[in-house]
């Protein structure tokens, strides 16, 4: 959102600065705003999610198939909001690096993971709902417990080995003690190639079948 916000500000205004005002002012925004989103973003996952997991215990046994994506859903929720408290520290103190390159790619995996293992999850949830509507014949004592839990530890299992060559990608530079998104410029060409396959295999197909669902 405040990128979107900061590329929608009046053209002129981006005409007169320089490409070095252009990103100080960048800077100073995503600084100013990212910390405040983390904070809320923190606060309410944190609530929301531990609203769900009160309430998916309650009615565990309606759907316990589906319920068990819930949970992994959940998890994966989890497994991110903490380290968000690391981020709001990292952009509070201007950007910089001073938990060291280790904790900026476990950051960055963590996200990739919660981001990609909720797709996964979400699509399961699809899949499982319209085989029960549509098939219900069909599938009835099929859609098992213990299918779930195995399909749960397949989508991990493939989010990580996905999520896995991110680690690989320079995620800092020695002279700039900052934490990347994606890696430095110098690689910037090479990720593309992975990140385009890694967006297709982990979302624009789990989209499809969600949609067709």
């Amino acid at each position: 959102v405040y990128k979107i916000f900061f590329l929608l500000t009046p053209f002129w205004t981006a005409e007169k600065m320089n490409s070095s005002s252009f990103l100080r002012s960048y800077d100073k925004i995503e600084n100013k705003m990212l910390p405040a989103f983390y904070t809320i973003t923190f606060i309410i996952g944190l609530l929301g999610n531990a609203r769900g997991m009160k309430v998916l215990q309650q009615k565990w046994k309606r759907q316990e198939n589906i319920n068990i994506f819930i949970l992994n859903l959940g998890l994966a929720n989890v497994l991110y909001l903490f380290t968000l408290p690391f981020l709001m520290v990292y952009y509070f103190s201007g950007a910089k690096l001073i938990f060291g390159d280790v904790f900026c790619k476990m950051t960055r995996f963590c996200f990739n993971v919660n981001l990609y293992c909720s797709i996964g999850f979400l699509t399961c949830i699809s899949v499982y709902r319209y085989l029960a509507i549509v098939h219900p014949l069909r599938t009835m004592g099929r859609l098992t417990v213990t299918h779930s839990v195995l399909i749960s530890v397949l989508v991990w299992l493939l989010v990580s080995v996905q999520s896995m060559p991110d680690i690989f990608y320079p995620k800092t530079l020695k002279y700039k003690a900052k934490c990347f998104h994606s890696t430095s410029h110098e690689k910037t060409e090479d990720y593309l190639t992975y990140s385009l396959v890694w967006t297709t295999t982990g979302f624009c197909i789990p989209l499809l079948v969600t949609l067709g669902c």
